[in-house]
């Protein structure tokens, strides 16, 4: 079994603080005018965030939200997402972040489960929602990406096309989120019982194809940021600036934003989208000393054409998660910028695992030591005994007391009891070597491109919706630059007269783009197990033959 031995510590603080929101108000009452965010270029300082933050708690509680309701995110990143997270929690309310990039068949059923009835969302992706509002929406805040700027920049943008923007229909049930901030008096913050309220819910792929979501108490949630935050002692209040790129809809992104941020009194600037000039022009324009992303995106840095126009000399820390980090482009980052990727290593389920440590050259293969508020420990993954060397990775908390929101199999597959602790099962196989933790293997139906997860289930449920599919399997094929492909393999209606063009299509309509197939291979059967199930293992040992 693994603990940090500050884990007494962090349950200390934990029981102090409460939520997150604590510390993020003891920082804007120490700095008050320190800069928080900048996003294109405007900036708010805490005593602004703060006063932002309970103005749009007003703003909702005036619309009927309360504690215990479930309000859905549907924002790229921008302040109005943290405004809106963080003003729902101050009231109670629950946040449902999710991509903005889903189409209305994926929020569909993410609304039928959460059970949200009021949806938070751009202009630009207001069309979904409608498309969607009979599962019970009954009210929506609509925003555009400007909508926090100073009116000149606005014109400005819009006069140059540098602003996308939507367009809908006024009714009685659409609110602007502008105007929500200009309602009435601040309400009180909400009493919360951090043990037991719920901090969030976060919906991730799962291996039934529907999306599961990811249910954290405010104490779980604080603990493992506050892990962070005290593994992370070198990063120091009110000197550094922090790129966000990381889509804050992410547990990675919450994650790093509060505890090496928010919580220390530093900066944070929030690009809305991953264009890699803008990100390098703003590490350089701003002197820029922290910087997050996915392996994918480093190598796309590194890749770039006119990386070496820009100045990144100021960057004293970079993270990398959501993947296996390859080994040539750590060593292409450190040669190039003399600085190391520090890995991230945790799940939605679990907040965060396990972290390199800042003061360490991070080792090759290792997700780093265990987080000061996490216990893990080893197990055969069929007697669910525990086991020294190498097995199945599982995760507790003092404050891990829930599963999945409303899905008690899912639940049951992937949390267990022992020792009087629930755990839950990462699917991921390590080993442990001098305290760290090396990543062996994870769980196959699992695709992971460009840092998503991607359930292989969900991308198959739609294409054997198709009037012409008789069957599909899918897995994820390996790439050096994006991590793996999605590849389908298709069994047609014998007399059935369609391309994987017309596919692709098909699935364009109802999946995100990064699910969409980027193969589809045509077969007159898939291969199965004695009891009818598709085995996924031989496609994809077929595929590593092929070479």
């Amino acid at each position: 079994m693994l603990k940090d031995n500050l884990h007494d510590k962090v349950l200390e603080m934990t029981e102090k603080e409460k939520t997150v929101l604590t510390k993020i108000y003891e920082m804007s009452e120490k700095y008050p005018d320190q800069t928080a965010l900048i996003f294109l270029g405007e900036k708010y300082n805490y005593k602004k965030l703060i006063k932002l933050i309970e103005s749009f708690s007003s703003g909702i509680s005036e619309l009927g939200v309360k504690k215990g309701d479930r309000v859905m995110l549907y924002l790229p990143n921008s302040p109005q997402f943290l405004i809106s997270y963080f003003g729902l929690m101050r009231i109670g309310a629950i946040p449902v972040p999710v991509s903005p990039i889903y189409t209305s068949n994926e929020i569909r059923y993410m609304l039928e489960n959460s059970g949200a009835k009021v949806v938070i969302c751009s202009d630009t992706n207001i069309g979904y929602v409608r498309a969607v509002e009979e599962v019970g929406v009954e009210k929506i805040v609509v925003t555009n990406v400007a909508d926090m700027l100073p009116k000149w920049k606005k014109i400005v943008g819009e006069l140059f096309d540098k602003i996308p923007k939507g367009s809908y229909e006024k009714s009685e049930k659409v609110f602007e989120f502008k105007k929500l901030l200009k309602k009435g008096e601040s309400v009180e913050e909400a009493e919360i019982d951090p043990k037991k309220d719920i901090a969030h819910i976060l919906y991730t792929g799962g291996t039934t194809g529907r999306p599961k979501g990811v249910v954290h108490t405010h104490a779980f949630l604080l603990s493992g940021i506050i892990g962070l935050r005290e593994t992370y002692k070198e990063i120091k209040e009110l000197e550094n600036k922090f790129v966000v790129v990381v889509p804050l809809f992410h547990m990675f992104a919450l994650d790093m934003i509060m505890s090496t941020t928010l919580h220390k009194a530093n900066t944070a600037i929030l690009m809305p989208k991953p264009n890699i000039d803008a990100i390098l022009a703003s590490i350089e324009y701003y002197e820029a000393t922290l910087f997050a992303g996915v392996p994918t995106l480093y190598r796309m840095i590194l890749e770039h054409d006119r990386v070496d126009y820009y100045d990144l000399s100021s960057l004293k820390f970079c993270w990398s998660a959501g993947d296996v980090l390859p080994a040539e482009v750590y060593k292409m980052w450190k040669e190039k910028f003399g600085i190391p990727l520090h890995q991230v290593y945790g799940s939605t389920e679990t907040v965060v695992i396990a972290v390199t440590r800042l003061s360490e050259e991070p080792k090759l293969g290792s997700v780093g030591k265990i987080v000061p508020g996490r216990i893990a420990k080893i197990i055969d993954p069929e007697t669910l005994e525990e086991v020294e060397g190498e097995g199945e990775l599982i995760v507790t908390s003092e404050y891990l007391t829930m599963g999945y929101w409303r899905n008690p199999e899912e639940t049951e597959k992937g949390f267990i009891e022992s020792g009087g602790y629930l755990w839950c099962r990462t699917g991921d196989f390590v080993k442990i070597y001098e305290d760290k933790l090396y990543f062996v293997d994870r769980r196959k139906d699992i695709i992971k491109y460009k840092g998503y997860r991607i359930a292989a289930s969900e991308v198959e449920a739609v294409l054997q919706s198709h009037p012409a599919v008789i069957a599909a399997s899918v897995i994820g094929v390996p790439d050096e630059r994006v991590g793996e492909r999605i590849k389908a393999f298709v069994v047609l209606k014998e007399d059935a007269r369609i391309t994987a063009h017309d596919l692709k299509r098909w699935c364009r309509e109802r999946l995100a783009p990064y699910k969409v197939p980027d193969y589809i291979e045509f077969r007159d059967f898939l291969p199965k197990s004695k009891v009818g199930k598709i085995l996924r293992r031989e496609l994809r040992d077929q595929e590593l033959r092929r070479g």
